[in-house]
């Protein structure tokens, strides 16, 4: 339910629906002041034109003259009209009560009171006004009628206010269900964009409203950052088939001046001018690999791969290096760790890890390679050592291309190893993550598990 009240397109329902709740139920509350206020008010004048009309035939006439008038309006007037004329005791002089009903009271002013009138219970209005000589004149009007119609309004308001809520909500759900069509329509472009398919744009609905507009925009600034974007790549591509063709000619020609036996002093330069040559080497072809992952081409080729065996093939590529440092290596796998994706740039993401972690692990260190399954559901593959570690500082940089921390200098390496391992993540839908070991350092990819 909080994930679904954060959603905008949720919130814009709710505020739409809200508004048109509150406009019928002003519109209606509306009509029922008017109609209900304007009964009232015409009850009200007319029993204060009869108590008025009372009045001054007892000022003109005397008792007599009030006496026949409220007999003859009692008698002969309007069925729903009350009259009731008594003197200082409240005994009964004129009207069509029989007795001064107990539920008025002895107060003069308005007052409200269920009575039987006509041999029914009926809601009244009425008016206790004092005359002349200490007489009370009782004038009210039966209003049950009154009662059923506020009665009928109320109903009325409570229906349309249901029929407001409904309508609100089913007005709510279109809106929503329009506009997560055109947001999830985005969203779903700039989620393949960011698993490499550039040439993905946002589609439009052709009815040139804000979202037409934005869709355009959009595009117009995909368009420009895809032609950006393959510049760079093509010169690194360039560059980089370019290097290893000359590269891999030198190499050779060096090798052959080695099979020849020079000098020793030469055959140790030309050594390290090969170990150099084998360095740009690696950089062009990680630079390749890197434009690869990153243009989603490798996606082709996914399937589902045991993690366990693709572990254990790495951690045995390795063993010898490691019992050459005298470093414990140690392997903790469980069969059933399925994914999808690419075998062997997986396995390379783990060999760059489990490289690092050789290379910068002391003599008599210990190195761990784990897979388990974490508690979201994912697989957790971690390389952890006691070496160094990378400084807090530093981690946000450590994948960035070319990158190389205080710890890493001298040593062999070209600064691209976390960064195939990150693009490898992010292309399988996992992530990197770079902890301390307190010493050491732990290096954990994090990849979704098959289903």
């Amino acid at each position: 339910m909080t994930r679904l009240f954060r959603s905008g397109s949720v919130r814009l329902a709710l505020g739409y629906a809200g508004l048109f709740i509150v406009s019928s139920l002003l519109l209606v509350g509306l009509l029922w002041w008017r109609t209900v206020g304007y009964l009232d008010r015409e009850t009200d004048a007319v029993i204060l034109s009869d108590t008025r009309a009372v009045g001054d035939r007892l000022r003109d006439f005397g008792l007599v003259g009030a006496i026949e008038t409220v007999q003859d309006r009692g008698t002969n007037g309007d069925k729903n009209a009350i009259y009731l004329l008594v003197n200082p005791a409240f005994e009964p002089l004129a009207g069509n009560l029989s007795a001064w009903p107990s539920e008025v009271g002895y107060t003069t002013g308005w007052s409200h009171a269920e009575m039987v009138h006509a041999g029914q219970t009926r809601a009244t209005r009425l008016l206790n006004v004092a005359m002349a000589g200490g007489f009370h004149l009782l004038v009210g009007r039966d209003v049950e009628d009154r009662v059923q119609v506020r009665a009928l309004i109320l109903n009325a308001l409570a229906w349309a206010t249901a029929a407001a809520l409904v309508i609100a909500v089913l007005g709510g759900i279109v809106a929503r269900r329009s506009l997560s069509a055109r947001i999830d329509a985005i969203s779903r472009t700039t989620a393949a964009i960011v698993q490499g398919d550039l040439g993905q744009r946002v589609p439009e609905g052709g009815s040139a409203d804000e979202f037409d507009r934005l869709s355009r925009m959009i595009n117009q600034m995909l368009e420009q950052i895809q032609q950006l974007i393959e510049g760079v790549r093509n010169v690194s591509n360039a560059v980089a088939h370019d290097l290893r063709t000359p590269l891999a000619e030198a190499r050779a020609r060096l090798e052959e001046v080695l099979r020849r036996k020079p000098p020793q002093d030469v055959s140790g330069g030309i050594e390290q001018v090969l170990d150099d040559i084998d360095r740009l080497i690696g950089m062009s072809n990680a630079l390749l690999r890197l434009a690869e992952i990153d243009s989603g081409v490798r996606r082709s080729g996914f399937r589902q791969i045991q993690l366990a065996e693709i572990a254990t093939e790495v951690a045995e590529l390795y063993q010898p290096i490691a019992v050459e440092k005298e470093i414990e290596f140690i392997v903790e796998t469980s069969a059933g760790l399925t994914v999808n994706g690419d075998p062997f740039l997986i396995a390379q993401a783990i060999a760059n890890l489990v490289d690092n972690a050789i290379k910068y692990t002391p003599v008599k260190g210990k190195i761990d390679l784990r897979l388990a399954v974490r508690f979201e559901g994912g697989i957790e593959i971690a390389v952890i050592d006691n070496g160094p570690g990378i400084p807090g500082t530093e981690k946000e940089r450590a994948t960035e291309r070319f990158y190389r921390g205080d710890a890493s200098r001298g040593k062999a390496g070209v600064g691209l190893g976390l960064s195939l391992v990150a693009s490898v993540a992010k292309l399988h839908g996992g992530a990197l993550s770079l902890a301390d070991n307190n010493p050491g350092l732990i290096a954990s990819l994090l990849l979704p598990k098959a289903a």
